[in-house]
């Protein structure tokens, strides 16, 4: 068998096994090293192709695509560099737990470490981020083989969409020539169909009756608790979570990126947490018992600061064996689908201090009539309330960090849209914002963008992809000279409207 078939049917059953594994989407950065992955995509015409030849900003497209799709999106670039600038996305996809499957094309072995051009040392070079690398071997046609790239694509789609999700990376070293022959026979599959990988998994994961019964005894002392709501991608958990909280009488601190803002009309939700815990005297007050927390640490860091600066007795709820616990206190963790978990907790028979929730539904009634009142102001609170105002129903909102994302937090309040909020609060970074918008957006989704003048021109080699694609994006830009403090001064005095507030009523409701 000469080299061009070897390579034909190798590549092409891996790309077979990727669509009968569930991957729709393809982003690919245009290269020679890649023509092999990147012909054969797009001859097997079943994939949404996209072509992005910036390849930092393909990653970011990619990784909003998945944030929204929440399923696994393919990257394709060519040798050396190209790779490289990859590495910001997957970054962020680790942090955030957000599935990509990254293909990248390499020079063979033999042209390696001798001053080939294009060539860099390109195994492992994301290091411990992805969940997991693999180098390809070279392209060969044996029944052994072509099961080989099959059983690699599925692994590559399984990892990353599986457990705590994130990016996988698997490295090509091909040879010369590239172009693959698409006349052959048997180019997707054999003659024989049990090649194909397949998996049967089950759906639902529950605490066992053992572990629900120690949660109840851990907790049939206490008194005051709160249920912490911080970023997740389980679209299903915001309303099992504030059925938790109706059900024990709790308030719920909903961070903006957890979905829970849109069930506005549900009284144990406390949308200006940010605002009533920024003064230490208020923590020092309204300090609990316990914590049970769903996913991601809030954005909010008077939260953070709440548990830094206490003994708290927490709960963290989580899909697999993870530690999202930047405090570095003690903390209990539930494992299994954290809307499972949620429901079966509303099953225990708890009760706690009534007036704990009062407390909490009284303060949020005023921080919020407060910093409504600076939103009337011209500032970013003012352009949130804007674009909460005119937003689309069952659209999205994409936000960008630092500023904007907080500005969100303590300005976005009640609400009857169904309004999807999403940033990139896996490394917190700048970079890709307005990609990964527009990755938002490939889903055919009406997307909004809030986004600072730092992060704008960091990024704006997205906006080649709204040309390209006619992509629905609304970019709402805000000129802060990259993110001004006078914003502190403002929100400071507010603060301490909020901590008087606190102390004159404290005595009446506690």
């Amino acid at each position: 068998m000469n080299h061009v078939e070897s390579l034909t049917k190798y590549v092409g059953h891996f790309v077979d096994q990727l669509y009968r594994s569930g991957v729709v989407n393809v982003v690919i950065s245009p290269g020679s090293r890649s023509t092999p992955l990147s012909l054969s995509f797009a001859a097997y015409d079943r994939f949404n192709i996209w072509v992005d030849i910036d390849e930092r900003s393909a990653g970011f497209f990619a990784l909003g695509m998945a944030k929204e799709t929440n399923k696994a999106v393919v990257l394709v670039c060519s040798s050396g560099t190209a790779a490289a600038n990859y590495f910001p996305a997957i970054i962020e996809a680790a942090q955030s737990r957000v599935p990509l499957i990254v293909l990248t094309a390499d020079r063979p072995h033999e042209l390696r470490d001798v001053g080939a051009a294009q060539a860099i040392d390109q195994l492992k070079m994301y290091g411990d981020y992805p969940k997991w690398f693999h180098e390809m071997a070279l392209p060969d046609a044996t029944p052994q083989m072509l099961q080989y790239a099959r059983n690699n694509a599925d692994r590559a789609v399984q990892t990353a969409e599986n457990q705590t999700k994130g990016p996988v990376h698997l490295n090509f070293p091909f040879r010369e020539p590239l172009i693959p022959d698409f006349e052959l026979s048997n180019v997707w599959f054999s003659n024989k169909q049990h090649d194909v990988v397949r998996h049967f998994q089950p759906e639902r994961t529950y605490l066992s009756q053992q572990h629900l019964d120690q949660v109840n005894q851990q907790l049939q002392s206490k008194k005051r608790g709160l249920i912490i709501c911080g970023p997740h991608d389980h679209k299903l958990l915001a309303d099992t979570v504030l059925d938790l909280a109706a059900a024990w009488g709790l308030p719920v601190l909903g961070d903006p990126l957890s979905f829970i803002r849109m069930y506005t009309d549900r009284a144990v939700l406390i949308e200006s947490y940010d605002g009533i815990l920024k003064s230490k005297k208020v923590r020092e007050l309204m300090k609990p018992d316990f914590i049970i927390r769903f996913g991601a640490m809030p954005v909010s860091k008077p939260v953070l600061q709440l548990l830094q600066e206490q003994d708290i007795d927490q709960i963290i709820v989580e899909e697999s064996v993870t530690y999202r616990n930047p405090t570095q206190k003690r903390a209990d963790y539930l494992y299994g689908q954290p809307e499972h978990v949620a429901k079966q907790l509303t099953e225990l028979s708890l009760h706690f201090d009534p007036h704990w929730l009062t407390t909490w539904q009284h303060l949020n009634q005023y921080a919020t009539s407060i910093l409504k009142e600076e939103a009337d102001n011209l500032t970013e609170g003012l352009a949130v309330r804007g674009i909460q105002s005119v937003i689309p129903d069952e659209s999205v909102l994409f936000v960008g960090n630092s500023m904007p994302i907080r500005d969100v937090d303590s300005f976005w309040f009640d609400n009857d849209k169904q309004v999807f909020i999403y940033a990139n609060r896996g490394a917190n970074g700048i970079d890709g914002v307005v990609s990964t918008a527009m990755g938002m957006a490939a889903s055919g989704k009406r997307v909004t963008l809030l986004v600072g003048d730092i992060s704008f021109l960091h990024s704006m080699n997205g906006l080649l992809l709204t040309k390209q694609y006619d992509l629905s994006v609304t970019v709402v830009l805000i000129n802060n000279k990259g993110a001004a403090s006078f914003l502190f001064c403002h929100r400071h005095n507010k603060t301490s409207l909020i901590m008087n507030y606190c102390l004159v009523r404290h005595n009446s409701w506690i």
